[in-house]
């Protein structure tokens, strides 16, 4: 994995990165993976505002490390052997994953489960300064890529790559509405105006869901990509600790979320999470997003207003139980002050969404 965005240079065997015990890792890896055993050296990719992701270099090898957050952990949301589990099933596939080397299920080696991936080459577009410099056919050749990889991934049949009981895709949509309002109950610090009606509203309105049953990646958008411009690629899908089987549409619903809602508010510029996506950015539009998806899958696309209603009741969930973390100071990296901005304005398009407006 590559970003040139890092939040502490390299340290040695024994100085890591918060979340890392590099002495205690070493010793695992020695038993484990022996050829990844040492001299240990870190640093923490910036960007990720979940899971943490660190950059390892064991000898003149660098793989790359995820592991749970510090703190206030949502239960199932931050679960290591499912991110394991399905990049590894998904290795034989067209969808570019990074090659699975080491699952570690075992808290006490550094106070939570965690694995290892091979480093994948690429960049991650997540800042404006980024797209900024790409030319407007590398933006939309870049767009339409990341549509095509989300269509490749929805077409892969779950049994045959091992994923048949990876979730269970009957009532998904009414069960993510359900998780996610009681990730909220363990999330709030503050009040919230707007987001019990959001709530009640989508889970009076749940859609039938006729496209169960497909991997769905669950947080699908241009930053949870590796991605090369010369020639323009997919290089590596990244983050699937919410991957299970469900409806697609939940993709392209919170996709859009990403896209059109907060790549297109006032509030997108410099934040971590929407700067450099979207029209605003010289990207394609949602809609035009949407088109060559549908032209690449057998999905039923059909109306989408109520799960970007979904998705902006998601995210706006996910940026408050990172703000939460924020306030007891249990985030590493920067940019996680204004994340809690984003909730208030998630919240007011998710009303008007889920209304069909």
């Amino acid at each position: 994995m590559t970003d040139p965005a890092v939040d502490a240079p390299q340290t040695p065997t024994g100085s890591a990165p918060r979340g890392l015990d590099l002495d205690r890792l070493a010793a695992y890896l020695a038993v484990h993976r022996p050829e990844l055993a040492g001299p240990l050296s870190a640093r923490l990719i910036a960007g990720g505002k979940s899971n943490l992701t660190y950059l390892l270099r064991a000898g003149d090898r660098e793989v790359v490390l995820r592991r749970p957050p510090l703190g206030h952990v949502l239960a199932t949301a931050h679960d290591m052997t499912r991110e394991f589990r399905v990049i590894s099933a998904l290795a034989p596939t067209a969808v570019p994953v990074p090659e699975a080397l080491l699952l570690c299920a075992d808290a006490d080696v550094l106070g939570a489960p965690f694995y290892l991936m091979e480093r994948v080459d690429g960049e991650v577009y997540r800042r404006r300064e980024q797209t900024d410099a790409l030319t407007a056919g590398q933006r939309r050749d870049l767009a339409m890529a990341m549509m095509d990889t989300l269509a490749g991934l929805h077409m892969v049949e779950p049994a045959a790559v091992g994923l048949a009981d990876f979730g269970r895709p009957d009532g998904y949509l009414a069960r993510q509405v359900r998780r996610w309002a009681g990730q909220l109950d363990r999330s709030r610090s503050r009040p919230l105006p707007g987001i019990d009606e959001l709530r009640d509203a989508l889970a009076g309105s749940v859609p039938e869901g006729a496209n169960a049953g497909r991997i769905v990646h669950g947080d699908y958008r241009l930053d949870n990509l590796l991605a090369a411009v010369e020639p323009v690629a997919v290089r590596a899908v990244l983050d699937w600790e919410m991957a299970t089987l469900g409806d697609p549409l939940a993709d392209l619903g919170l996709l859009l979320t990403y896209w059109d809602v907060l790549g297109d508010s006032d509030s997108a510029e410099g934040n971590p999470v929407a700067d450099g996506i979207g029209p605003r950015a010289g990207f394609p539009t949602g809609a035009e997003l949407i088109d060559r998806y549908a032209g690449r899958s057998d999905v039923d696309v059909g109306p989408l207003h109520w799960h970007v209603a979904l998705g902006c009741f998601k995210l706006a969930v996910i940026c408050e139980g990172i703000h939460y973390r924020h306030t007891l100071g249990q985030t590493l990296g920067g940019g996680f002050d204004r994340i809690g901005e984003m909730v208030a304005p998630l919240v007011e398009h998710g009303l008007r969404a889920v209304k069909g407006n």
